[in-house]
């Protein structure tokens, strides 16, 4: 079991209804953030309309522990082979990997009623579909045993495929984050967690179903929603 899979048992119950939510999805992008530079660059900001750098996003680990000490070491890590191992295959399958971001992950474990946490890699990716993109994301499943990765597709927010939102928000450290959901039952249960960059961003995606938890969570954050980036598409836990 690995942080992702909490995740996804949370969100079993919110999936089935993600439709409907069709009141207060207007005018929630924010304006663009700056673009860090260079291979540890997270996904340029996108405009007001949400516009996306890449086609689509994997989030994905190595890890197969469960880490509940947050000065353990093994979160000291900055999954570089990983992070080469996984262009390799998105290239080998036909995909084009762009920027890479490495994460700092605080997951809420029910089993264990205690958050958790993993390091973790975001990488863009260009030039596959929707079939594509889950085949992908399934070979690094099977390659790094782990139960489920996650994909996000981007789409327009008036896509019929659009079942979810991709938030990214300036000022949050993770700390910050394992406080907050500490402190928010409500949120824990039903988002799960999110990421954080090393450069203080939180990155939370998150059902439509639960769109207005996840920005009330994020207010409760400290984050102004008017600079927050958002972005809509299409997530899916690929095992």
């Amino acid at each position: 079991m690995n942080d992702i899979d909490i995740i996804m048992r949370g969100r079993t119950c919110v999936l089935v209804t993600v439709g409907a939510l069709a009141l207060g999805l207007s005018g929630l992008s924010g304006p663009a953030n700056a673009a860090a530079a260079g291979p540890e660059a997270g996904a340029a900001a996108g405009a007001a309309d949400g516009a996306c750098p890449a086609e689509a996003e994997i989030f994905a680990t190595d890890n197969t522990a469960i880490i509940t000490d947050p000065a353990d070491p093994r979160l000291d890590t900055r999954l570089v082979r990983f992070g080469h191992e996984v262009r390799r295959i998105l290239r080998a399958h036909g995909a084009r990997p762009g920027a890479s971001t490495l994460l700092e992950g605080v997951f809420w474990s029910s089993d264990l009623q205690r958050a958790t946490y993993e390091r973790s890699r975001e990488f863009d990716v260009d030039g596959v579909g929707r079939d594509g993109l889950r085949h992908v994301a399934g070979v690094i499943a099977k390659r790094y045993r782990q139960e489920s990765v996650l994909t996000f597709r981007c789409l327009p927010r008036t896509d019929p495929e659009t079942d979810a939102v991709r938030i990214r928000a300036d000022g949050v450290t993770s700390t910050r984050l394992h406080d907050a959901l500490l402190a928010d039952p409500q949120a824990r249960e039903r988002l799960g967690g999110g990421s954080t960059t090393l450069d203080d961003q939180l990155i939370l995606v998150a059902p439509l179903a639960d769109l207005a938890l996840a920005r009330k969570f994020t207010k409760d954050l400290g984050v102004d929603w008017n600079t927050v980036e958002t972005r809509y598409g299409d997530e899916e836990f690929v095992g």
